[in-house]
């Protein structure tokens, strides 16, 4: 090989090397990039009742966006909430658009292998709901066959499918209810906080909950990689449940205290 070649395979390897440890070391230092910037980004809906939603102001509150605010102020900057669908709150966090998600995300080991989780903040049931006047599905096995409304990607989804329905999806409750209600789907699978406080808001709502499923986890995920942010959240979310900030926002939100599993 001549010696121009090699001189010329070596300048590449060495500014890949450089390109790939730039690379690495942008991704490392996000926890650094947010306090240098003095915001936290943050993903959230803004219409999924009592997790984030707007009050009659028009104000953007809710418990993700309480407890979000805190993790802010925990890591001395201001929070910056931007409002999006949920199909693109992971995949924005993935690609660095977003710092961090809440938005009531369940953790799974599916999502744990592409993102970095913090530990869980609270832990809510699912539920089955159907129409007021359905009474022939009373259990998930019941919807083999089915059709449901739900976020697309979102876990009540997977699990619809796993028992054999179709999902229609949507973007928020109400129009899932609306869908329920017009019999245009059979159920639904969703937080039973979020169905209850819909309830509460809409006490003749024609829907009612069949069966209470297994409690989820609920964590907050960053980018794959991001160990110092979520360790640093981690601490946040420690202290807050030590001093009891943490379940006097559950019990602000949801009436009850699910800071606990």
């Amino acid at each position: 090989m001549k010696k121009n070649t090699v001189r010329k395979l070596f300048s590449v390897m060495l500014i890949l090397a450089l390109l790939t440890g730039i690379c690495a070391a942008a991704q490392a230092d996000l926890l650094e990039d947010i306090k240098a910037r003095g915001t936290l980004i943050i993903a959230t809906e803004g219409n999924w009742s009592p997790w984030t939603y707007h009050d009659e102001e028009g104000k953007l509150v809710g418990l993700d966006v309480e407890i979000g605010t805190l993790i802010a102020h925990g890591l001395g900057v201001e929070p910056e909430f931007m409002e999006t669908d949920w199909d693109s709150i992971l995949a924005g966090v993935d690609t660095g658009r977003f710092d961090i998600a809440c938005n009531g995300v369940g953790y799974t080991e599916a999502r744990a292998e592409k993102y970095t989780f913090t530990s869980p903040y609270v832990y809510t049931h699912k539920v089955l709901v159907v129409a007021a006047d359905n009474e022939e599905i009373k259990t998930i096995e019941d919807l083999k066959g089915r059709t449901t409304a739900n976020s697309a990607s979102s876990t009540y989804a997977q699990l619809a499918e796993e028992m054999g329905a179709t999902v229609t999806y949507v973007n928020t409750l109400g129009e899932t209810i609306q869908l329920l209600v017009q019999g245009r789907v059979d159920a639904t699978i969703n937080a039973q906080v979020s169905i209850e406080d819909y309830l509460r808001e809409h006490p003749d709502a024609q829907i009612k909950i069949v069966q209470m499923l297994d409690a989820e986890p609920v964590a907050y995920p960053v980018r794959k990689g991001e160990e110092s942010l979520a360790a640093a959240i981690n601490e946040i979310l420690e202290a807050a449940r030590q001093d009891g900030s943490l379940a006097e926002i559950s019990l602000r939100y949801f009436g009850l205290d699910l800071t606990q599993p």
